[in-house]
C-alpha cells in the first residue's frame, strides 16, 4: 500500500481512538460500555481491539450504530519477536475471516497453562491463591492474563495500582513472569491481511528494543505487509510521539492513534484526552469510508463552509 504526502492545511482535529479493550479480553467494561464511554468523551471513529479475540465485536458495533459513532472491527494480536512480546493491531478486519479466526484461537490456546505457571511463580514469592484470584477478574476463564493477575495483586494490597504491579511483578526478572510463545510476526500479518484489514504496530515505545532492533522490527513488519504505526497512544509521552512521528515519516507508514483503554482509573490517558496526530502525517483512516462523513465535515469547517 502506498500513500502520498498531504499538501493541504491541517484539518480540524478528528477524534479517532483505534485501540481499546473490553472485558472480553483484559478490560473491565463490557463492549457496549466501552463504546458509550468513548462516545461520551467525543470519540467519533472507534475500534474495539481486544487481545487475540473478536468476541466483543458484534456488541460494540451494535452500540456504535445506535449512538452514531463510526466503528471499525479490530483486534490486537500478540506476537513473539526477538525475545520480546510485541503487539500488532488489525483494523477494519472481517471478523469471520477463517484464517484470522483459526489463528486467534491457536494464539489463545496456551493461556491457561501459562496462567497456572504464573500463579505458581507468585506462590513461590509468597502470594497465594493468585490463579483463583485472577479468575475473579476475568470474564472469560480461557483468557486469563497478566492484567487479571495485576488486579488481584492490587486487590490484595500487594501493590497500590496496576502500574506499580508491572514495575515489580509479572515482567522479566520479576516474580510471576512466565514467557509464552505467541504468534509469529508473519503469521499475524497474514491473518490480518487475509481478513481485509490494515496492520498497525502498537505502542512501539513500550518494547525493550534498542534503535537498531526497532528498525529491524519495522523493516520486517513492512516486509510482511504492515502499513501503519501507533504514533499517539496512551503510553507515549510527548517526546515519544515526536520520535515515532519521525519514524512514521521515514518509513512511509500511516499514523494510528488510540488510548489503549482498559478501564476507568487504569489508564494514563482516558478517552478524549489524546493529543492530535502531529502535522505532516497521513492518518491510517485517511481513505476509510467509515470516516467519510467526518472528513467532509472537517473540510467544510476548514474552508468556512
Amino acid at each position: 500500500m502506498t500513500h502520498g504526502r498531504a499538501t493541504a492545511a491541517p484539518l480540524p482535529h478528528f477524534d479517532a481512538d483505534l485501540h481499546s479493550h473490553s472485558c472480553v479480553s483484559d478490560g473491565t467494561l463490557t463492549p457496549a460500555e466501552v463504546v458509550r464511554r468513548a462516545h461520551a468523551a467525543g470519540v467519533r471513529l472507534f475500534s474495539l481491539t481486544d487481545h487475540d479475540h473478536l468476541g466483543g465485536t458484534a456488541e460494540a458495533r451494535d452500540e456504535a450504530q445506535r449512538l452514531g459513532i463510526a466503528f471499525v472491527c479490530g483486534v490486537e494480536v500478540s506476537v513473539s519477536w526477538g525475545g520480546e512480546t510485541v503487539h500488532v493491531v488489525g483494523l477494519r478486519v472481517e471478523p469471520d475471516a477463517p484464517a484470522l479466526v483459526r489463528g486467534l484461537a491457536a494464539t489463545r490456546s496456551g493461556r491457561d497453562e501459562r496462567a497456572r505457571a504464573m500463579a505458581r511463580e507468585l506462590a513461590r514469592a509468597g502470594v497465594a491463591g493468585a490463579f483463583e484470584g485472577a479468575l475473579r477478574h476475568a470474564s472469560n476463564p480461557a483468557l486469563v492474563g497478566r492484567t487479571h493477575f495485576a488486579r488481584f495483586l492490587v486487590e490484595q494490597g500487594v501493590c497500590a495500582d496496576v502500574r506499580e504491579v508491572f514495575r515489580n511483578f509479572l515482567v522479566e526478572g520479576k516474580p510471576g513472569f512466565v514467557p509464552h510463545r505467541w504468534a509469529s510476526l508473519g503469521d499475524a500479518l497474514d491473518w490480518i491481511l487475509d481478513a481485509g484489514g490494515v496492520a498497525a504496530l502498537a505502542h512501539p515505545a513500550r518494547y525493550r528494543l534498542d534503535a537498531a532492533a526497532l528498525e529491524t522490527l519495522i523493516d520486517e513488519f513492512r516486509a510482511c505487509g504492515g502499513t501503519a504505526i501507533e504514533v499517539v497512544c496512551g503510553s507515549h509521552a510527548r517526546d515519544e510521539q515526536r520520535r515515532f512521528a519521525a519514524i512514521a515519516s521515514r518509513f512511509r507508514l500511516l499514523a494510528s492513534r488510540g488510548s489503549d483503554f482498559h478501564g476507568p482509573g487504569e489508564n494514563r490517558v482516558e478517552f478524549g484526552q489524546l493529543p492530535a496526530l502531529p502535522d505532516g502525517l497521513v492518518p491510517v483512516w485517511h481513505d476509510w469510508p467509515e470516516a467519510d462523513c467526518e472528513r467532509a465535515a472537517q473540510v467544510a469547517s476548514a474552508i468556512g463552509g
